[in-house]
C-alpha cells in the first residue's frame, strides 16, 4: 500500500460513504450514529491505492465508538492512475480425497483475499463461494470502473455441472466481474464478452462430459468385476468350504460359539485367527445368541 494508516485514513475520508452517506472529510458510522471501527469497503475502495487493501481501520482521534460528528472538507485531488485489478480468491476440495495446500500456494501470490472450503461439489450450497462472489459484486457495485477478478486454481472448483457453469458465466457477465483461471486449457483471464463465452461453454460442456465419461468407466468396471464374482468391499472372512463345514457342525447341534472356535481364517489380515461369533450369525440367522452365549 505504501501509506501510514494515518495516510490511509485521510485517503479514504477524500471520498463520500457510498453505504453510510458520512461526507468527504469525514470518518464512516454506524446505523447507531456512533463513528465506526473501519471505513466501510464501498467508501475505501474509491481509493486506488488502498482497492486491494480491502481492510481500513478508523484512527482513534477520528472517535471510534462514539457519537458521529463531521469532520473537515477534503482537499480535491488530481485525477488518480488507474488502479490494479483487484483478485479474489476461491478454492475449494472434496472433505475426503483431496487437500487445499496446493491451490492456496498458487493463488496467494496474485490474491488479496482468498476463500476456502473443504466440501463436495455434490453439495448445492458453497458457502465461501458465496462470500466470494458477494465481495466481487460488492466491489463492481461501489466501484463500477475497478476491475474485479474471481480466480481459481481450474475450472471444476467452481460448478457441478456445464449448466450451472454456465449460469455462474451469466452471473459473472451481468456483474461485470471476470474470471481467471490459473491451470487447464483456458488459462488466463476469462473475459465474459466476445470469442470467451463460447470457448467458456464448450470447456464447461467438456467437463461435464469428462464427469460423465469416468462415472461410466467406474460402472463399467464394477459390472464386469461383479460378473466374475467380485462385488467390491472388504474380503469375506468366511468362505464357503468355512461355511459348509461349519453349516455341518451346527446340523449336529454344536453352538455357534463351539463352531467359531474350530474354524480358521485363511487370508486377511485376520488369517490364523478364528472368526468372531458375530460373524458366525449372520450365515445363520435361525440362531439365537442368547441360547448359545
Amino acid at each position: 500500500m505504501g501509506l501510514t494508516p494515518d495516510q490511509a485514513a485521510n485517503a479514504v475520508e477524500r471520498n463520500d460513504c457510498p453505504k453510510c452517506e458520512a461526507p468527504a472529510g469525514s470518518p464512516c458510522r454506524t446505523r447507531g450514529g456512533k463513528t465506526a471501527t473501519k471505513y466501510h469497503t464501498a467508501r475505501f475502495i474509491l481509493v486506488p491505492a488502498l482497492r486491494e487493501e480491502l481492510d481500513v481501520p478508523v484512527p482513534e482521534d477520528r472517535g471510534p465508538g462514539r457519537p458521529w460528528k463531521p469532520g473537515p472538507p477534503a482537499p480535491s485531488l488530481p485525477t488518480a492512475p488507474a488502479a490494479k485489478p483487484i483478485r479474489i480468491g476461491y478454492a475449494r476440495c472434496s472433505t475426503a480425497q483431496q487437500e487445499l495446500a496446493s491451490q492456496l500456494t498458487a493463488l496467494e501470490p496474485v490474491c488479496k483475499r482468498i476463500f476456502s472450503e473443504k466440501i463436495s461439489t455434490r453439495i448445492k450450497n458453497r458457502p465461501e463461494l458465496e462470500k466470494a462472489l458477494k465481495l466481487a459484486y460488492d466491489i463492481k457495485e461501489a466501484a463500477p470502473d475497478q476491475e474485479v477478478i474471481l480466480t481459481v486454481h481450474e475450472l471444476k472448483r467452481l460448478a457441478r455441472s456445464a449448466a450451472e457453469l454456465m449460469t455462474l458465466s451469466g452471473q459473472l457477465q451481468a456483474a461485470g466481474v471476470q474470471l481467471e483461471l490459473l491451470t487447464g486449457p483456458l488459462t488466463g483471464i476469462y473475459d465474459p464478452n466476445g470469442m470467451g463465452a463460447m470457448f467458456f461453454a464448450v470447456l464447461a460442456v467438456a467437463a461435464q462430459l469428462d464427469r460423465n465419461y469416468i462415472r461410466e468407466k467406474t460402472l463399467e468396471g464394477q459390472q464386469a468385476a461383479a460378473a466374475k464374482g467380485n462385488h467390491g468391499g472388504r474380503p469375506k472372512v468366511i468362505d464357503e468350504d468355512m461355511l459348509t463345514f461349519a453349516q455341518a457342525l451346527k446340523d449336529k447341534g454344536v453352538p455357534v460359539p463351539e463352531i467359531a472356535k474350530k474354524i480358521t481364517i485363511k487370508t486377511g489380515k485376520n488369517a490364523g485367527r478364528h472368526p468372531s461369533v458375530a460373524s458366525l450369525y449372520r450365515p445363520f440367522p435361525d440362531a439365537e445368541p442368547d441360547k448359545h452365549g
